[in-house]
């Protein structure tokens, strides 16, 4: 047989060779029977495709899921964010911005120019799902409660925002009354705050502010605003910014920002009933500054260089008690009106102790000198000392470089009960003549020890003195009959009281001042320094007085025919001249006018010279 009838049997095929494919049918079995030889079938293409289907359509409806997911989530905060822009400004501030407080104040500084550096604690949040709308309501719906939700996440989400603000101009209805400066602020946000101040943060600023050099637009103000018992201003922001997160964070956050240019703002604030004055709003003016300080010690202590003033002051603290205040030294200047003009001469420089707020009356320590007295300035203080030692308030105007242009009228209270400056007066070696006019003429030494207030201790000298003295029968009545005295060069002669006091019957006063010499004399351990001063008398002119013929004659009789003599009261006011140790005067002496006295003096036979 040949190989072409072998290879062509079908006998010599079976299960020799591979299946061919159109051999094989669906009742050809998996694995063939014979010698061992095993079929492996390959994977099919349709089952491939559908295992690609499954996967890319699950990846479609996923991605279609996030796509509308961010979609509406996009549209959610496009509406609310929309929503927020269209708000205004200040009804934003108004109704958004929530602050409580300050809860504690403090001062840290006052610069040259008069700025104040504060520090300011208090609480601060931002309500911004009442702005945007997704507070919670009792009576939502669920779909509304859906959408409010996903606005309350973003907030969350958000957490804060950063404002930085350009200068804040602070104006009344007419005025500029103050520039403020804040730092970039963290403005926490909630989404849905409780009704209770319990979400507010607490925060602690710089914050500097420079008040208007203008006083009177600050007194108007002020004034105003204690009429209507509210403040009421307006704050002017060139330049808003404001981004997310916290300050100084970047990340997805700080990628949210926006700016606004001239924001307006409208505060209306109620004023607080402050301690010591009456309520605000009540149509009652308020008090003057000489109703809030009150000057409660009053010491002048010299040496050769400078007379120094030592003083302590109270003053009414309207701050509230939160307010924390630790003063470093505040220079004042003191000035006093000219005499008969309104100009205000500087007399002295004081300066307070560092002290700290403190309720309801601030205690203050002041210490100081007086400054180099002109004449008119030396009038003024002259004046000064004589309300002083007369139970007579004066007015002094106090005034500080840390407010230009602005000074306070203040009332340096009078001495009271009023001290006897001039004790023991009497006419040593007193003597009567006629003159060859007809008239009386009087000589003698004028004594008297001059005893200053307590706690003046200066050195004294007294050079002149000019006396205006009625001369009574007897004893001087209990009687406040003392004449004014006017001051100078050659003053004319005061008006005699009217009516006459009783047994009054001479006047006596020199036509110019009288020299005089002082001695240091040892007064009451309670009192001020004290000297003697004598100053002789020759040929004054005794005045009879009108109608006193009688009462002269009772008392001429009275000394002739007394073996002692007769008493004669005198009473009357006083001029001196003094130097002051340390009081640096430009011109002349101190004088010092309207000073009482009351005193006795015995005159004998001897002394009648008719």
């Amino acid at each position: 047989m040949s190989s072409e009838d072998v290879s062509t049997s079908p006998h010599a095929a079976k299960g020799k060779g591979r299946a061919r494919p159109e051999d094989l049918d669906e009742r050809t079995p998996l694995l063939a029977s014979g010698s061992g030889t095993h079929y492996e079938p390959e994977p099919t293409t349709p089952r491939r495709r559908r295992l690609v289907a499954q996967l890319l359509s699950v990846f479609l409806y996923s991605f279609s899921f996030c796509v509308l997911l961010f979609i509406i989530v996009l549209l959610i905060a496009y509406s609310y964010g929309s929503r927020a822009s269209s708000i205004p400004p200040d009804e934003l501030i108004q109704r958004a911005l929530i602050a409580r407080g300050p809860d504690r104040l403090d001062v840290l500084n006052i610069t040259s120019d008069g700025g104040i550096w504060l520090r300011v604690r208090g609480r601060v949040g931002l309500d911004a799902g009442r702005v945007i709308g997704v507070a919670t309501e009792e009576d939502e719906s669920y779909l509304q409660f859906w959408w409010k939700s996903i606005g309350r996440w973003g907030i969350e989400q958000l957490d804060s925002v950063t404002a930085n603000l350009s200068t804040i101009e602070v104006s009344s209805q007419h005025d500029h009354l103050a520039a403020v400066v804040i730092p970039p602020l963290d403005l926490p946000l909630t989404a849905d705050p409780p009704h209770d101040d319990s979400w507010l943060t607490e925060v602690t600023i710089p914050v500097y502010i420079q008040p208007t050099k203008n006083m009177t637009a600050l007194l108007r103000f002020v004034r105003e605003s204690w009429r209507d018992g509210t403040m009421r201003v307006e704050a002017h922001v060139g330049r808003a910014a404001i981004r997310g997160g916290h300050l100084h964070e970047g990340g997805w956050r700080s990628a949210l920002s926006a700016v606004r240019k001239d924001v307006v703002s409208h505060v209306s604030l109620r004023v607080p009933h402050l301690p010591g004055l009456p309520p605000p709003g009540t149509d009652q003016p308020l008090p003057p500054a000489s109703q809030l300080v009150t000057l409660t010690s009053f010491k002048l202590e010299s040496d050769d260089s400078r007379l120094a003033i030592f003083a302590n002051a109270t003053a009414i603290n309207p701050a509230p008690e939160n307010v924390r205040y630790t003063a470093d030294p505040i220079p004042f200047t003191i000035a006093l009106p000219a005499n008969g003009t309104a100009e205000m001469l500087p007399v002295a420089t004081v300066h307070t102790a560092p002290f700290t707020l403190t309720h309801p009356n601030i205690s203050m320590s002041l210490s100081g000198h007086v400054l180099p007295l002109t004449k008119n300035a030396s009038a003024a203080v002259s004046t000064l000392l004589a309300n002083y030692v007369s139970e007579r308030d004066s007015q002094i105007s106090i005034s500080t470089p840390l407010l230009p242009n602005f000074a306070a009228t203040a009332v340096f209270p009078a001495l009271r009960p009023k001290p006897q400056i001039l004790r023991d007066v009497t006419i040593k070696n007193m003597k009567i003549k006629s003159a060859a006019n007809g008239g009386m003429l009087a000589s003698g030494t004028v004594f008297a020890r001059i005893v200053l207030p307590p706690r003046f201790r200066v050195g004294l000298n007294v050079t002149r003195v000019l006396p205006d003295v009625l001369v009574f029968d007897g004893e001087v009545p209990d009687q406040d009959i003392a004449p004014a005295m006017r001051r100078g060069d050659a003053p004319p002669a005061p008006p005699l009281p009217d009516p006459l006091p009783d047994r009054a019957f001479g006047h006596i006063r020199p036509e110019d001042w009288v020299p005089s010499t002082s001695f240091p004399s040892d007064g009451e351990a309670h009192d001020g320094t004290a000297v003697d001063v004598y100053a002789d008398i020759v040929d004054v002119p005794l005045e009879i007085l009108p109608g006193r013929d009688r009462e002269f004659r009772n008392f001429v009789g009275k000394v002739i025919f007394s073996a002692n003599g007769a008493v004669a009261g005198v009473q009357g006011v006083a001029a001196v001249a003094v130097d002051v140790q340390g009081l640096p005067l430009v011109h002349g002496e101190m004088e010092l006018e309207g000073l009482p006295f009351k005193g006795r003096v015995r005159i004998g036979k001897g002394a009648l010279l008719m």
